[in-house]
């Protein structure tokens, strides 16, 4: 695709990825099959090469609206156009510099400003959020049905080995999941522990930047990937094997750290080391396969006659290309993984979307758990704690992060 960007953008890192991005699509439209919001809404804007021409012509000088930055939010950011695409076109790349621009340029309404900004101050911050989710979690049986689907109940973390072995690996805590749901980290401590590895946390490291990026607050997000490279650089130094995330949405972004901080003189370098260094602990259990097997048979789980069914996060199975792992882990851990059909499709989760975009996101939402129950399962599992609780809110089944499994199998063995 032919570009001639504007004077305001052509010489500006934006501007030159936007233009490497958009160069390498050929508009085939073989995106709109795999595209959420198109699919719902069956409008070409609402598609990732619909999205693509209001993002050309807006870079190229033309008129920018409140109708360019409608679609544009309304992208729930899930790239399995990505996975999609025969030309590599990095979309997730493109839509984060087209909605910042747009917003620049036509700006929003004080009240919508307000809201992003208040959802960012509420969830970034544990001191606000966690005594405000304890209020909501003591008036949980008196709220509207609608309302309690949205308020977890608590859940007590667990036991987390101390530090004992001499591999070690870091955990990235996050902003909402130690609070929402403490025992994920919990369980893969304990899992790893049983596997010969200590799971140790930074306690300088927090948010990863990924809800700020996307809410176009791209100082903010710099802000706190800078702070992530300074809490872990010194455990790499001393031999940290690998930062390990257990949400997804999380990893996507940290293992794009070295790409959000090229152009800093400082942090390039170490970012891009970070990257590196960045596995979901998915990979960590596949690489300690004969391990994990020795701890299996010494458990001896009776899991066979439980069926679950999986649902793979956008950002794991298209963000960092990671598919069909979840499945293979529980199954050789005895479960019965029961298919569910378009599991290439967003839940409507997406971060903030569900709140920013509550039709469209209650919709994904309902067809993805529609899919999910196709085949009767007892539990629903994934690798996300947005995913997880967007839905646990639609669903009377339990849905867990699929590590919790894996701790439950094998017991205090881990």
């Amino acid at each position: 695709m032919q570009t001639q960007l504007a004077d305001y953008i052509k010489d500006t890192p934006e501007g030159l990825e936007a233009d490497r991005i958009l160069r390498s699509c050929v508009h085939c439209g073989f995106c709109l099959a795999t595209c959420p919001t198109y699919q719902l809404l069956g409008n070409e804007l609402d598609s990732p090469r619909g999205r693509i021409y209001l993002i050309k012509q807006m870079l190229e000088g033309g008129p920018v609206t409140g109708k360019t930055l409608l679609h544009l939010d309304r992208c729930l950011t899930c790239r399995a156009c990505e996975t999609t695409c025969p030309s590599g076109v990095q979309y997730g790349k493109l839509i984060d510099i087209g909605r910042d621009i747009a917003e620049k340029k036509i700006g929003r309404s004080w009240l919508a400003q307000a809201r992003r900004k208040a959802l960012r101050a509420m969830l970034l911050t544990p001191s606000l959020f966690a005594p405000l989710l304890k209020l909501g979690q003591a008036f949980r049986p008196w709220l509207p049905t609608t309302l309690k689907a949205n308020v977890p109940a608590p859940v007590a973390a667990g036991e987390w080995p101390a530090p004992r072995h001499a591999r070690k690996m870091l955990v990235l805590a996050g902003c909402v999941q130690p609070t929402m749901a403490p025992q994920i980290n919990s369980a893969a401590a304990r899992v790893l522990d049983g596997l010969g590895i200590s799971l140790i946390t930074a306690p300088e490291a927090g948010c990863c930047g990924a809800l700020s990026y996307h809410l176009n607050a791209h100082d903010e997000a710099l802000d706190y990937m800078r702070r992530n490279i300074d809490a872990w650089t010194p455990y790499l130094d001393q031999g940290i094997e690998a930062i390990v995330m257990t949400a997804s949405g999380c990893g996507v972004t940290v293992r794009e750290y070295g790409y959000y901080l090229q152009h800093d003189p400082v942090y390039a370098e170490k970012a891009a080391r970070v990257s590196a260094m960045t596995r979901d602990v998915s990979e960590i259990l596949v690489a300690e396969k004969a391990a994990l097997q020795k701890l299996l048979a010494k458990a001896k789980p009776e899991t066979g006659n439980v069926k679950l069914a999986v649902h793979t996060p956008c950002t794991l199975q298209h963000g960092q290309k990671i598919s069909g792992v979840l499945e293979a882990i529980l199954t050789t851990a005895g479960y019965e993984v029961v298919p569910a059909p378009d599991g290439h499709l967003c839940c409507g989760a997406a971060g903030t979307y569900s709140i920013l975009q509550p039709e469209l996101s209650s919709q994904l939402l309902k067809n993805k758990v529609t899919a999910l129950v196709t085949n009767q399962p007892e539990r629903i599992v994934t690798a996300n704690i947005g995913c997880l609780l967007h839905l646990q809110s639609g669903t009377q089944k339990p849905v867990a992060h699929w590590i919790e499994l894996m701790d439950e199998v094998l017991g205090p063995l881990s």
